[in-house]
């Protein structure tokens, strides 16, 4: 797990080189590993003062080192990465064994991502809602190492948060409130706590907002404000990009990953998602599944990617004559699929091969992706 003092440092590179925009959610971050109210109300000020109109980018740089100098002073401890849950051969079997999920083994510990990929119906959701509790499962095992005892301690670390969300009622800021008093979160700390997970997430303009109000990607992002107000171990996600678009679902992504590694409360995410590549960007494994089966990405790669590069492309070529053009190279595979191309080379690293023959050829790329270390090679 990172030091505290090198996220510090993180967030001083942000600022230096210009980048507020992450420097300021970086910065974000620091404060809650802190755990320290005084520094709540000084980023709850800064965020007041920064929102209140627009402000040049050294005076706001400027005011944020300031801010992270002070932060720098802090002790934060720096905890293990500890086992959450273990899953060994777990397997469901749906209509009269029509379609079997198994077998899935799973570890996810402290900090850890868990990318769960594959088309529409083919077990995601239902391996999501089986992690959750809220299906059974017939065979294997499933073991958490999360407070023992009733259900409601074990269901208040473990969230699932569904594709469609929930109507809620009230203003956003007032229904937040309610919720980390309802976990134990009272007093001035409950305000406090609030707001700044309100910031965190992007909502500090929308705090007075109502639900219908709010667009789809907001609405999910106050979910995850609703989640982390409940200091989770395990934070269980189905498909929470549907709605967003390409940018906001890259910033939801990233700010999982950097959350998921605090020092404060590190948690364990699984969550799935049909934008593969911004997926895989962040997370550790890579879970995917076809029919029911799971195939982990590392296990993949060690078996076929040292071998062989995997390219997706789209190209004003025919298939006979992009085939002609690279008999060099001599091709295991290619697939069309009436859009794009799939092309399979029995030698790994020849991507810059494919390139100089397709731009000597003066052949138009519109598209091209090495997708060798990517789940996406297994959907052709």
């Amino acid at each position: 797990m990172i030091q505290f003092q090198e996220k510090v440092g993180e967030v001083r590179r942000h600022l230096q080189g210009g980048d507020t925009d992450l420097g300021f959610r970086r910065l974000v971050d620091c404060v809650l590993d802190t755990q320290n109210k005084d520094h709540y109300r000084q980023l709850i000020s800064l965020t007041d003062w920064k929102e209140s109109e627009e402000r040049d980018v050294e005076e706001l740089c400027s005011k944020m080192i300031e801010f992270l100098d002070e932060l720098k002073k802090s002790n934060v401890p720096v905890q293990q990465k500890e086992r959450l849950l273990t899953v060994h051969q777990l397997n469901k079997t749906y209509s009269r064994g029509k379609f079997c999920l198994g077998d899935i083994d799973l570890e996810i510990r402290q900090g850890d991502v868990w990318g769960l990929v594959g088309e529409n119906g083919n077990g995601k959701t239902t391996l999501l809602r089986i992690l959750a509790r809220e299906l059974a499962y017939d065979k294997g095992t499933m073991n958490y190492a999360l407070p023992s005892g009733k259900d409601y301690d074990l269901r208040s670390k473990l969230v699932y948060i569904p594709q469609r969300t929930k109507k809620w009622y009230g203003t956003l800021k007032d229904n937040l409130k309610l919720t980390a008093a309802h976990y134990g979160v009272r007093g001035e700390l409950n305000e406090l706590l609030v707001l700044v997970y309100m910031i965190r997430f992007g909502l500090w303009k929308y705090r007075d907002f109502y639900w219908r109000e709010l667009s789809s990607g907001y609405k999910m992002r106050f979910e995850l404000v609703r989640t982390f107000l409940r200091s989770p171990k395990i934070l269980l996600l189905d498909e929470p990009l549907a709605n967003l678009d390409v940018l906001s679902q890259q910033l939801i992504l990233d700010d999982l990953k950097s959350l998921a590694q605090s020092l404060a409360n590190p948690i364990g995410i699984v969550l799935s998602s049909q934008q593969l590549y911004e997926v895989e960007k962040v997370s550790d494994s890579v879970l995917f599944l076809k029919e029911g089966k799971p195939t982990h990405l590392k296990q993949a790669n060690e078996d076929e990617v040292v071998r062989q590069t995997v390219i997706e492309l789209d190209a004003r070529v025919g298939k006979e004559e992009l085939i002609a053009l690279l008999q060099d190279l001599n091709p295991e595979k290619l697939n069309f699929n009436g859009g794009i191309y799939l092309l399979t080379l029995a030698s790994p690293n020849a991507m810059g091969e494919v390139l100089k023959k397709l731009v000597e050829s003066n052949v138009e790329i519109t598209y091209i992706r090495d997708i060798s270390k990517s789940t996406r090679r297994f959907f052709s």
